[in-house]
């Protein structure tokens, strides 16, 4: 099996509270701010997509149910893959890597309608 960033990512995510905890303790008192991030509009764009992800996934309260807890921290983790997506089709250059970029919109995009519609019908 190819083992993809989508993989380890969804591993991770897939491994729990456990996670989440080691994460925000990770992340205590680290001002992102300070990173050297670049100089240009689109790594301001990167970091704001991030920053969001991060504050949003930090701030969510974990129920102990796996399937809600996934879907719930997978829907801004793809919106920040959008945001970031976007901002390489404003800012990017190189023609395959746009069309990475409009392929991950459109499936992140329906990702996210699936899990909205699977919180729908199970409360959350």
């Amino acid at each position: 099996m190819k083992l993809t960033i989508k993989h380890i990512l969804l591993s991770a995510v897939i491994a729990g509270s456990a996670t989440v905890a080691f994460a925000q303790d990770a992340m205590k008192g680290m001002d992102m701010k300070g990173m050297d991030m670049g100089k240009g509009p689109a790594d301001e764009g990167y970091m704001k997509a991030m920053t969001t992800m991060h504050q949003g996934m930090m701030s969510m309260k974990l129920t102990g149910d796996a399937d809600k807890d996934f879907v719930m921290m997978m829907i801004p983790h793809h919106q920040a893959a959008i945001d970031m997506a976007k901002v390489e089709l404003q800012y990017g250059k190189d023609p395959e890597i746009k069309k990475l970029a409009e392929e991950i919109v459109g499936a992140q995009d329906r990702e996210i309608a699936t899990m909205k519609a699977w919180q729908m019908k199970h409360g959350s």
